[in-house]
C-alpha cells in the first residue's frame, strides 16, 4: 500500500532529467522542487485546497445531520412504509452520476447556482445523505429501548432524546461517518469538474486533471501533482486514525 505514494513521492523530488535518465524507479540524485512549485503557482493551490476543504467540510457535516434526522424518524420512529422509504434510499445511492448531470446542470442554471461551490454541496450531501440514512437507520433500528423508555419517563420529548441520549451514544459512528463523507467528497472528480467551470471555485482534483492536459508530458510534475493531491487527506485521516478506530470498533464487545 506503501509503494504507490513511495514512488509518487520520488518521481515528485526529480527533475525532468533526471526522471528521463533513471527511468520512474531510479533514486533521485537530487532533490528538484521546481515541478511542485510549478504545480501550486499553475493552479493556484492554495485556493483548490480552500475550496475542497469547504465543499468537504460543509457535505460531511450537512450529510451526517439529514442522515440522523431521517434514520432517527425510519429506524426509532418506524414510520408506515420503512423499508420502501429505505429501499428508496438505498437505490438512490446506486443511480450512476453520469445519469445525473444534464437535469442537475439545467436546475442549477435556472435556480442560479450553476459555477458555485453549493451546486456541489447540495449534489453530495444528498448523494451521501441517502447512503447515510441508509446506514444510520439500521444502527438506530438497534438501539436500546430501555434508554429511550427512561429519557421519555424522565420527561424528554422526542426532540430532546434524539439530541441528548441517542446521538451522544452513537457518536462514534456518527464521526466515522463525517469522516467518510469527508474523503469520499475530496475524491469526487466528475460532478465538481461539470458544475465548477470557473478557476476560483475548481476543486484540488480538477485542478490536478487541469494541469495533467496542460503539461500531459511533464512526468515529475503530475507527480507532484498528485502528491500535493493527497497529502490533505492523509493528514486529515492520520488527525482522525484515532476517532475512526474507536467508531469502527463501537459495539464489538459489550
Amino acid at each position: 500500500m506503501g509503494a504507490p505514494l513511495l514512488l509518487v513521492l520520488l518521481n515528485a523530488v526529480k527533475s525532468p532529467q533526471d526522471f528521463a535518465d533513471h527511468g520512474p524507479l531510479g533514486l533521485p540524485t537530487g532533490i528538484y522542487l521546481e515541478g511542485i512549485k510549478t504545480f501550486w503557482e499553475a493552479v493556484d493551490f492554495p485556493r483548490k485546497v480552500w475550496n475542497s476543504v469547504l465543499i468537504s467540510s460543509l457535505v460531511a457535516a450537512l450529510g451526517v445531520l439529514i442522515s440522523v434526522l431521517n434514520a432517527y424518524a425510519l429506524g426509532i420512529g418506524r414510520i408506515k412504509g420503512r423499508m420502501w422509504v429505505l429501499v428508496a434510499f438505498l437505490l438512490a445511492t446506486i443511480v450512476p452520476q453520469e445519469a445525473l448531470l444534464y437535469p442537475l446542470y439545467i436546475m442549477f442554471k435556472n435556480i442560479g447556482l450553476y459555477d458555485t461551490v453549493w451546486a456541489v454541496v447540495i449534489v453530495f450531501v444528498v448523494i451521501h445523505g441517502a447512503f447515510g440514512t441508509y446506514l444510520m437507520a439500521s444502527v438506530f433500528s438497534a438501539f436500546p429501548r430501555e434508554l429511550l423508555e427512561a429519557a421519555a419517563l424522565d420527561g424528554a420529548n422526542r426532540r430532546q432524546i434524539l439530541w441528548r441520549v441517542v446521538v451522544p451514544v452513537c457518536r462514534p459512528t456518527l464521526a466515522v461517518l463525517a469522516v467518510f463523507f469527508f474523503i469520499w467528497t475530496w475524491n469526487e472528480f466528475l460532478i465538481p469538474l461539470s458544475f465548477l467551470v470557473s478557476a476560483d471555485n475548481q476543486t484540488v482534483q480538477v485542478g490536478i486533471a487541469t494541469l495533467q492536459g496542460e503539461r500531459i508530458m511533464n512526468v515529475t510534475t503530475i507527480s507532484a501533482s498528485a502528491l500535493l493531491g493527497i497529502a490533505p487527506t492523509l493528514l486529515f485521516f492520520l488527525v482522525f486514525q484515532r476517532t475512526l478506530t474507536r467508531g469502527l470498533t463501537a459495539g464489538a464487545i459489550k
